[in-house]
């Protein structure tokens, strides 16, 4: 670990960063020209001490799992994530397989749509990240761990995930799941994760093995869905889908697709969150 480089890289990237681009509002008081060392610590889940610690060169050495919250708050780059793991005496997250935090661009992304619901999908379909217009639409899908991190996992082996879509909509979207997952592992062939995922769903669940030996195929991209919230009804979304040149990772944006939509999604917004009911965010919305 070393902690001197650490705590210069940090402190110079925490005052690089303009409080908008993480939807901070700077205010005419403010002093700081980048972010403020208790602000990182709210963006990263951390206590501002050990973020001081850090900077100082004083801290323990910090988990990988602190290094990736502290990559996601700083915006880092996959360049600066992986030099923050190295100086921190950890080996990077692998670059290749599913990656486990969104790519500083995307993130970047989130920040800029605001108001407009959208995360970040792996090509498995786990969430890495959600704006907080995501949250209040679909609850939030980033603190699931095992299989569980995988929405067709959920869709095929919980019943509770599927009350975010009519009923009406559960076999065409079990059909979409199911032909991107195929389209994922034709182009991540010998994976073993992918490989390993397949096997699990294929032994939890007979319908998933229906629709697997059909072997249908189709990347997601452009779609219209309807999602059930518990709190503002039914909602006409629009959905496209932006993907990274390596097909890794995604970026879902969901737009109204009418005007009683729009002005549930306002409502929404104004509404903010409180608890959201059990099993509604467990829900996939891809």
């Amino acid at each position: 670990m070393q902690r001197d480089q650490l705590a210069d890289f940090l402190r110079r990237r925490r005052e690089a960063i303009r409080p908008a681009e993480v939807g901070i509002t700077g205010g005419p008081r403010r002093r700081t020209a980048g972010l403020r060392r208790e602000e990182v610590a709210m963006l990263a889940g951390m206590s501002v001490d050990y973020v001081v610690r850090l900077e100082q060169g004083r801290s323990s050495q910090p988990s990988p799992q602190l290094l990736g919250a502290l990559a996601r708050a700083l915006r880092l780059s996959d360049d600066e994530r992986d030099h923050l793991f190295h100086l921190a005496g950890h080996r990077p997250p692998p670059a290749d397989g599913t990656a486990r935090s969104a790519r500083a661009g995307l993130t970047r992304m989130l920040d800029l749509l605001g108001d407009t619901p959208a995360l970040v999908l792996s090509d498995l379909g786990e969430v890495l990240a959600q704006n907080r217009a995501s949250v209040l639409l679909t609850g939030d899908h980033t603190g699931h761990t095992g299989d569980r991190r995988y929405l067709v996992h959920r869709w095929f082996t919980e019943p509770a995930a599927r009350a975010v879509h009519p009923p009406e909509d559960h076999e065409h979207h079990a059909h979409q799941l199911v032909a991107d997952l195929r389209a994922t592992a034709g182009r991540r062939s010998g994976d073993p994760e992918v490989a390993g995922l397949v096997d699990r769903l294929r032994a939890a669940s007979a319908e998933f093995r229906r629709l697997w030996d059909a072997h249908e195929v189709a990347v997601r991209r452009a779609d219209r869905k309807t999602l059930l919230h518990p709190r503002v009804g039914r909602l006409l979304l629009n959905c496209e889908t932006l993907v990274t040149p390596d097909q890794g990772q995604l970026l879902l944006v969901f737009t109204p697709a009418d005007a009683e939509a729009r002005e549930r999604l306002e409502l929404l917004r104004v509404l903010g969150v409180e608890e959201f009911p059990t099993g509604a965010a467990d829900s996939p919305v891809r």
